[in-house]
């Protein structure tokens, strides 16, 4: 069942159960239906046609949730914008999409407005909230439709392309991953394996430009439950939200989780209410996950995921970077020359089925580079523990080579994270070098107040754990982590910030 039926079924249903808050909004399945369909029918009278590109260029809000369903009934691609790209960067992808349809908001629209004319030229703009002194834009109820007479005349396709979702572009320029009907529907299905009970109360601070925010959404409306829908991620916003509205269920990112910790130590909720908090996207320090029942008195889990692959791997039960293989789910580990490797040996995750998206939009060389034989090479290096785990190694493009030996960042910024109590977080990079290819750095960020330790006494300390050649030959303090759209530590960024490196090994920088 595609996502736009399962709004229909829910409405048929429940019509006064509410399906999100946001503010003091209540928004029950019998208005969802109702506002999507005035929006459907508005985009068949301006003549919206399967495979029209509609850009969305909104923070997390109503009229976000219901643009994507309605573009869905009518068979539009949803195309949503990240709200942190600038003009310079969305100018390239606005090329590439030529939408026929702009639907923004007041405070977003400037990055859009000083296009050059020919990206935009036969795109009508839509703005959902204050007035914008631009001729060229419309006001958001003029698209809706309240009589309903232009219903569509075709019924969307399954599996033609539904969402565009771009990439977050570090290792180039944003890629547009096609999901369908049949993926989403596929990937909420598998969601729905993850101990989801009847009466969860859902938070969901997530952008909706996101895979991760859509697909939480989506899934939260398939199971007919009720959330609260954030504009973007504030800590303290959360925290007040689960507290008012007695939320079960949270997912985020390990950076969101940690804001958290520290917002809920400082000024604590009642958050009895809590069941299920889940991190995704990055890695999850290890002392972030042994901290957090202390505090929230539930695990933090943590899960791998991907944009090209929503719901392949359910979450871990063990402390560190596992998950585990959602029933009936094929995937495989393999080496450089695509032979599988035996459990425990570490190769990349390779993973096929019904919830994959067919391809990135328009560019065949990098889909058919990716997708082989039905499989998605995803570039993450993993093994096989006990049963089902899966354990997370690094990224096979992060590994850093060193004298012609493999080390993995992953490993070595556990161990500085556990070498001493004032390191809150830790990153390692690869630096080129002329003799050995690469020679390892490390970066790390103090927890709040702590005094800057002897580096000394952290690397004597990582040398009782770590094999010589993967010691750091040189550590930074960082106030923050340069991340991606996702969260993600940007390695690239890190890069840039590291000094003159001349150091003999084992000095500090």
């Amino acid at each position: 069942m595609n996502p736009f039926q399962t709004l229909q079924q829910q409405a048929a249903a429940r019509p006064q159960s509410i399906a999100f808050i946001f503010g003091d909004e209540i928004w029950t399945y019998r208005r969802l239906a109702g506002e999507v369909d005035r929006l459907a029918s508005g985009l068949n009278q301006r003549r919206i046609r399967r495979g029209d590109r509609v850009a969305l260029h909104m923070f997390n809000r109503p009229e976000m949730i219901v643009a994507y369903y309605a573009c869905f009934q009518v068979g539009a691609i949803a195309a949503p914008l990240r709200t942190a790209f600038t003009a310079a960067e969305l100018a390239p992808l606005m090329r590439r999409l030529q939408p026929v349809l702009y639907i923004g908001e007041a405070a977003l629209y400037p990055n859009v407005a000083g296009l050059d004319e020919s990206v935009l030229k036969f795109c009508d703009r839509f703005i959902v909230d204050a007035g914008i002194d631009d001729h060229r834009v419309t006001s958001w109820h003029a698209l809706l439709d309240d009589f309903g007479i232009a219903r569509p005349s075709v019924a969307p396709h399954d599996h033609a392309p539904a969402v565009l979702i771009n990439t977050s572009g570090t290792t180039g320029t944003p890629k547009f991953v096609v999901h369908t009907a049949a993926t989403l529907a596929e990937s909420i299905r598998l969601m729905g394996s993850w101990d989801f009970g009847e009466n969860e109360v859902g938070v969901l601070p997530l952008a909706m430009a996101h895979v991760s925010g859509l697909a939480s959404a989506l899934f939260y409306v398939a199971q007919g439950a009720k959330f609260v829908l954030l504009r973007s991620f504030d800590a303290d916003a959360v925290l007040d939200a689960m507290e008012r509205h007695r939320c079960t269920w949270f997912i985020g990112f390990p950076a969101m989780m940690s804001a958290l910790l520290d917002h809920q130590r400082a000024w604590p909720r009642n958050l009895q209410s809590l069941r299920f908090c889940g991190t995704g996207g990055d890695v999850c320090p290890v002392p972030l996950q042994e901290q957090f029942p202390k505090i929230f008195g539930v695990p933090l889990r943590s899960f791998w995921a991907a944009t090209e692959a929503v719901g392949s791997l359910t979450y871990g039960l063990s402390i560190g970077p596992v998950s585990r293989v959602s029933t009936g789910q094929e995937f495989r580990l393999v080496d450089d020359a695509g032979v599988d490797v035996p459990r425990g040996d570490t190769g990349e995750l390779l993973v096929r089925g019904a919830h994959v998206t067919p391809g990135y939009w328009n560019e065949p060389a990098a889909t058919a580079t990716t997708f082989k034989d039905g499989w998605y090479h995803t570039g993450d290096l993993m093994y096989r523990g006990d049963g089902d785990e899966l354990w997370f190694v690094g990224r096979k493009k992060d590994l850093i080579i060193r004298g012609g030996t493999n080390i993995s960042p992953i490993e070595i910024e556990r161990v500085l994270v556990a070498s001493h109590p004032s390191i809150r977080e830790a990153a390692v990079v690869g630096i080129p070098d002329d003799v050995l290819g690469q020679r390892v750095f490390g970066f790390v960020r103090l927890a709040d107040g702590a005094k800057s330790p002897a580096f000394s006494d952290v690397l004597a300390e990582c040398s009782t754990k770590l094999a010589r050649y993967k010691v750091p030959e040189g550590l930074k303090i960082v106030d923050e982590f340069p991340r991606n759209a996702l969260s993600k530590v940007d390695r690239s960024r890190l890069l840039s910030l590291v000094p003159d490196f001349h150091l003999s090994p084992y000095q500090m920088a």
